[in-house]
């Protein structure tokens, strides 16, 4: 939008522009802004930065050193859409206050980083990435922890749960559980909230490949957009997630990206294709190998895979994340590949058959990563994997292109799971995470940070309460 700060300010000056918001990620995925009158659009904003206190954004500094700075990347720039005054929104990445570099665990900055290393290897100029939205689009939730109570409620409009209401008039056109995949309207009650997000995302420069009613009977949604590099998609997933929030508001809803938010229910995953290419040229493809892919292609899969527990302490960082990851489901608890298997860790897409579009996604990782955190480590696995020609064939990985659930109990053994808790995949980063420490992207000190936070704010905090169906099991004993 912008080539440089001074176009910025006469663009705002010319538009009438009278606020400015700067958004920014904490180390645990979630973002936040700060807000400035148009009169503090200055020059000198883009190269000292706006001060903001780093104590107390999670993961960042401590009280006694938390003084940073906000410094806004002009290339986010976009016109904020759900604002009553014109406002101007930047995506911003954190600097130290005292020597004017970028904070070590910032996260923007460390998937810049990956893309640095990947270039400084060798195998490749440029990493393209794409990510598949899936949320659920509720009409009311309420929730509620004590000492003396737990409780949620989640309601949809277009639950068969609803079916027999009578309280209010009720003109039928219930989805059933899981029969919600591109559901017609009018069973498909939010195409047209789809349709006003999608217009949204697009007025903001992104391209969109479709929407539709995902498996998820009560109200899920799917989005899916075009590809871009990888911290372009980072920003690019924060914005996304951001305008399908908004806009459910606007129309007196609320979005959820949660793993699993309904019991037996579909879940929310957030599936990342990629592909690596090198002076244009695709690296991807070859046109004899399995499913079209490349030797390299082979050795990037048998990285993600190797690595695949350790990963999952990333990709899919949330207590929540490991009740989508169970049999019975289309979400994957093997960590194997396969042409256009969907209950496969990566599927290679069956219809990408051009060169230039040979692409793979892997599919364990949900909204609750940070998504610089998830895109970095997964090109530092692939990475690994190509550094030290992983066979993914050769580790037991497949490819194995049958139902696997239609397998042996003894050889759906061979292959390995997914871990089946937090805690799990955060014991196996800590086991394996030094392909992250590769070119100084991650350090330990993010690490040991991330582990324990995730361990005690977390799933020990989980851990430690009752459950609500703990009553019914247990109760009279």
């Amino acid at each position: 939008m912008f080539k440089n700060p001074k176009e910025v300010i006469k663009f705002a000056q010319e538009k009438k522009i009278e606020m400015v918001d700067l958004k920014f990620i904490d180390l645990f995925g979630r973002w936040h802004h700060l807000s400035l009158p148009q009169s503090q659009l200055k020059l000198d904003m883009f190269k000292r930065g706006v001060p903001f206190d780093g104590s107390s954004t999670p993961g960042f500094k401590s009280v006694e050193s938390g003084d940073m700075v906000l410094i806004p990347d002009i290339r986010t720039a976009k016109l904020d859409p759900f604002w009553n005054v014109a406002t101007l929104s930047f995506i911003c990445s954190s600097f130290d206050i005292d020597n004017s570099k970028p904070f070590k665990r910032e996260p923007r900055y460390i998937a810049q980083k990956a893309e640095e290393y990947l270039i400084k290897t060798g195998i490749a100029d440029k990493s393209l990435w794409s990510t598949e939205f899936e949320f659920y689009i509720f009409d009311s939730i309420s929730y509620k922890n004590d000492i003396n109570m737990a409780s949620y409620i989640i309601d949809s409009n277009e639950a068969d749960w609803n079916s027999g209401l009578l309280a209010v008039k009720n003109l039928g056109h219930k989805i059933p559980t899981h029969g919600g995949y591109h559901a017609i309207p009018p069973l498909d009650d939010l195409f047209h909230v789809r349709t006003e997000m999608v217009e949204v995302i697009e007025e903001g420069g992104i391209p969109v490949r479709y929407h539709h009613h995902e498996v998820g009977g009560p109200g899920q949604s799917e989005i899916e957009i075009l590809d871009d590099t990888l911290t372009n998609m980072g920003d690019i997933t924060m914005w996304i997630k951001y305008v399908v929030k908004m806009v459910a508001k606007r129309h007196d809803h609320t979005v959820t990206f949660m793993p699993k938010p309904l019991y037996n229910e579909a879940g929310n995953g957030m599936h990342f294709h990629q592909h690596l290419f090198k002076n244009g040229k695709p690296l991807f493809y070859s046109k004899k190998g399995y499913a079209g892919l490349s030797p390299l292609a082979l050795y990037y899969i048998g990285g993600l895979l190797t690595h695949g527990s350790a990963l999952l302490a990333l990709t899919n960082p949330s207590t929540n994340s490991y009740k989508r990851l169970v049999p019975g489901f289309e979400a994957p608890v093997k960590l194997f590949f396969s042409l256009a298997n969907r209950s496969a860790a990566i599927r290679i897409p069956k219809y990408a058959t051009n060169p230039q579009e040979k692409r793979f996604e892997f599919r364990p990782p949900d909204g609750t990563c940070n998504v610089y955190l998830a895109l970095a480590a997964q090109l530092m696995a692939g990475i690994d994997g190509i550094k030290r020609k992983m066979d993914p064939t050769k580790s037991g990985f497949g490819p194995f292109d049958q139902n696997i659930f239609a397998l042996s109990p003894k050889e759906r053994e061979k292959i390995k799971s997914v871990p089946a808790s937090l805690k799990e995949a955060l014991e196996a980063l800590k086991e394996d995470h030094q392909f992250l420490l590769e070119g100084d992207v991650f350090s330990e000190d993010l690490l040991e940070i991330w582990n324990d936070y995730k361990l005690n704010k977390e799933y020990n905090e989980v851990r430690n309460r009752p459950h609500p169906y703990e009553m019914s099991l247990y109760y009279d004993v």
